[in-house]
């Protein structure tokens, strides 16, 4: 009996820890095609004067735009709520 390990000593394979190609490609072609991460760390380390969440163009302001404008809006709808809820009841 003695002690026994509370985690085995061998693991088994990994499912999906393979290098093999898949089905149908040969060993010389891309997987994921080229690597962006260099050309998007120049574009965000720019040091432009724009912060991070503006630095690609035109679709980064206008989703920033739009949520500036769905915040506003629906902080004075709150209060115009608020503000109409607690006005006295007339009969």
């Amino acid at each position: 009996q003695g002690l026994k390990p509370l985690a085995p000593t061998d693991y088994p394979h990994l499912i999906f820890g393979t290098s093999k190609p898949a089905p149908g490609l040969s060993a010389a072609d891309p997987f994921l095609g080229k690597n962006k991460v260099p050309d998007l760390q120049k574009v965000f380390q720019r040091s432009d004067g724009l912060p991070v969440h503006l630095k690609l163009g035109y679709p980064d302001r206008l989703l920033y735009r739009t949520t500036m404008a769905l915040t506003i809006g629906g902080t004075i709808y709150c209060l115009v709520a608020l503000c109409i809820a607690s006005q006295p009841k007339k009969q």
